[in-house]
């Protein structure tokens, strides 16, 4: 479905990005790990269009994508909930979830998404005309994800989705992104815990210093001593 092949990244001068290559299958969910800073949140914007790659090809069920506008992105069926949840604050929650419906094919179909919305997060129902910097940090991590599948994806980019969340909270949410990926929608999704990620995944790439390094299966990446370097150092 996603086909990422010798991407290079700058922010003018500065190259953080060097030969990237990632591939999602169709209703695979697949994880990016690595070290803070490493580069995962600027591939992730730059497969959504919000910054515009140096080299290489971004393919979308087999067509680039890297040179077209993240509106149209959104319309092709890809969705990214960037990280820290982003919500807008004065807004409700039922406005914050509109707004993730804008595209054309999506907002014909609005008022029957965000009732599935709802019926995947009662707590948004409950809360819906609630302003949506008065919830909590959970629920506007729900919020972040909703607002996300009102664009009714077929894959959706989810960047660090349990960060700062308590680790109940955070088990809810791994429980809420398996049963979104249970009705067809492939993910791929930034996390730092190692265990967490390859245990939600079909696959795992990890990432240092804006290279690709390591990709395989969980149990694969799990016994690498490689792994154990780049995270816990020696």
């Amino acid at each position: 479905m996603l086909r990422i092949t010798d991407l290079e990244v700058s922010y003018g001068d500065f190259q953080v990005i060097w030969g990237v290559s990632l591939e999602v299958g169709a209703g695979e969910v697949v994880s990016l790990m690595g070290p803070n800073g490493c580069g995962k949140s600027t591939i992730f914007n730059t497969i959504s269009g919000l910054l515009k790659s140096k080299a290489g090809t971004i393919e979308l069920d087999g067509q680039r994508i890297d040179n077209l506008p993240s509106h149209e992105i959104v319309g092709l069926g890809l969705a990214h909930v960037l990280e820290r949840r982003r919500v807008f604050p004065y807004l409700s929650v039922r406005q914050n979830l509109w707004l993730g419906a804008y595209n054309p094919k999506a907002k014909a179909h609005r008022d029957e998404t965000i009732e599935q919305v709802f019926d995947r997060f009662p707590r948004l129902r409950e809360r819906q005309d609630q302003l949506a910097h008065t919830l909590s940090g959970g629920e506007q991590q729900m919020l972040a994800l909703g607002r996300g599948l009102m664009s009714r994806p077929r894959l959706l980019l989810i960047d660090e989705p349990f960060l700062g969340l308590a680790p109940g909270v955070a088990k809810e949410m791994m429980d809420m992104i398996a049963s979104v990926n249970a009705t067809g929608v492939a993910v791929l999704f930034i996390e730092q815990n190692v265990q967490v990620a390859l245990s939600m995944s079909n696959r795992g790439y990890i990432l240092e210093s804006g290279r690709m390094v390591l990709t395989g299966k969980p149990e694969e990446l799990l016994n690498s001593g490689e792994v154990k370097r780049i995270f816990l150092g020696g």
